[in-house]
């Protein structure tokens, strides 16, 4: 299992063993705060060469859990990617549930 996975499952599990629940996301919020993210993740077949050459994944219609997890690893340092690190670190808790919000319903 790589370690993405693995930073992502155990930040899941954490929130859900210690009860807390996570914020309630508001698509239409999320809409109006995705135009940072759309530079990439909204480029069909995009690829990145900064800092490593990789496929942007598409996050449209993706899990609204996986992706908070993922924005949080980001924000964390678990996982390792300059641009969505510091892009992770200016978003709050609001911000990420709106975002995941506005892309899981998103196609």
């Amino acid at each position: 299992m790589s370690k993405h996975v693995l930073a992502s499952l155990l930040v899941m599990l954490t929130a859900a063993a210690s009860g807390s629940a996570l914020a309630e996301g508001n698509a239409a919020a999320g809409k109006n705060k995705s135009s940072m993210c759309a530079g990439c993740h909204g480029i069909e077949g995009y690829r990145s060469v900064y800092p490593d050459t990789y496929r942007v994944p598409k996050i449209g219609g993706q899990h609204a859990e996986y992706i908070i997890a993922a924005l949080k690893a980001y924000k964390a340092g678990e996982r390792k990617h300059a641009t969505m690190r510091a892009i992770a670190g200016s978003l709050s808790d609001q911000d990420m549930a709106d975002l995941a919000a506005y892309y899981s319903d998103a196609k």
